[in-house]
């Protein structure tokens, strides 16, 4: 078995697999409110071949943690079986998903039996109108049962995500939390990243980690978390001294890249070693070539080799990703 290792000592043991860059939502820091020209199909990586990128990475290069992302994952007809795949691989991995909760009521317990530990659940606000501005359409009632169901069914802790966009739900921090902790859900607020579609963001309209902050210091005290935070992208705080937490995934104002133990597949099966890299390595097309898993293990560490000290943000020359959040995959 070989690491995953870049040329700065990072080893990436975290695997994201985007499944589709399909959605059913059109949140707007996402995508324009007529959705975008889908992937076609052949372009998609089958179950087979998505199953098989995964266990190599398993089995020959040391990843320990798979989750699967989007788009949005459960629009995937093969989810369920994909998952029960990958539970059974040896050795065994830590298997989430990341997902806009419609559809968990319904699914939360085959992926529960499948094998899958847990969710992530992204909901921006517990407003129903402020929820139908944000994602253009009228779900909030959906993504409520779908966390409830994954409770449920044990894929716990069930986590939330949430960004917070000037002028729409900037003010609704305390609400969310407070909503969250009434539930025993963890909430993460995530800055805004320059992912969207439109190519709209800036750093001047991002609501800051300062400024989730100083929102929640006006009900909560937050204090450090005594756990260290390790490679995880969320910092983590005490709520009223706890046990409950909040974090906060800091990833433009405060960038953690120099832990990151992260690489992505895409569901066209292109390896992308950061979330903001322009450029991508294909496997697909080696894959669909006859080569063998020995080779694509190899071209998988070549890719992984080039990885950046960081995504440049800050640097003048920052240019965004082409590929919009939507099909690289969280």
């Amino acid at each position: 078995m070989q690491p995953l290792v870049d040329r700065y000592g990072r080893v990436a043991t975290d695997l994201r697999v985007s499944l589709t860059d399909r959605c059913n939502l059109r949140c707007s820091y996402c995508m324009p409110a007529e959705g975008l020209d889908w992937m076609p199909g052949d372009d998609q990586l089958t179950d087979d071949e998505v199953v098989r990128l995964i266990a190599i990475a398993v089995g020959r290069l040391g990843v320990r943690e798979v989750r699967f992302t989007g788009g949005e994952p459960l629009v995937r007809r093969g989810l369920v079986d994909i998952v029960r795949r990958t539970s059974a691989l040896d050795p065994g991995v830590e298997l989430s998903i990341t997902t806009n909760g419609i559809g968990l009521a319904r699914t939360a317990g085959a992926l529960a039996e499948a094998g899958l530990d847990r969710v992530n659940v992204s909901l921006d606000t517990v407003r129903p109108d402020t929820f139908r501005e944000i994602t253009r359409r009228d779900r909030f009632d959906d993504v409520v049962a779908g966390l409830a169901a994954a409770e449920v069914a044990g894929l716990g802790p069930v986590k939330v995500n949430a960004v917070l966009l000037r002028g729409l739900n900037d003010d609704q921090a305390p609400e969310l939390l407070r909503w969250c902790l009434d539930r025993g859900y963890q909430l993460r607020f995530i800055e805004q990243m320059p992912l969207d579609a439109q190519h709209g963001w800036s750093r001047e309209g991002m609501v800051t980690a300062d400024e989730i902050f100083d929102h929640l210091d006006r009900e909560f005290t937050l204090s450090p978390a005594s756990e260290p935070r390790g490679s995880a992208p969320a910092e983590l705080f005490l709520v009223d001294g706890g046990p409950a937490t909040v974090g906060v995934i800091a990833s433009v104002t405060r960038p953690f890249c120099g832990d990151c133990d992260r690489v992505r597949l895409t569901a066209d099966g292109q390896v992308r070693n950061c979330l903001f890299a322009r450029q991508e390595s294909d496997l697909r097309a080696a894959l669909r070539a006859g080569a063998s898993d020995e080779d694509l293990a190899g071209r998988w560490l070549v890719a992984m080799a080039g990885k950046a000290a960081g995504h440049g943000i800050d640097d003048p020359t920052f240019l965004q990703p082409d590929r919009p959040m939507s099909a690289i995959g969280g």
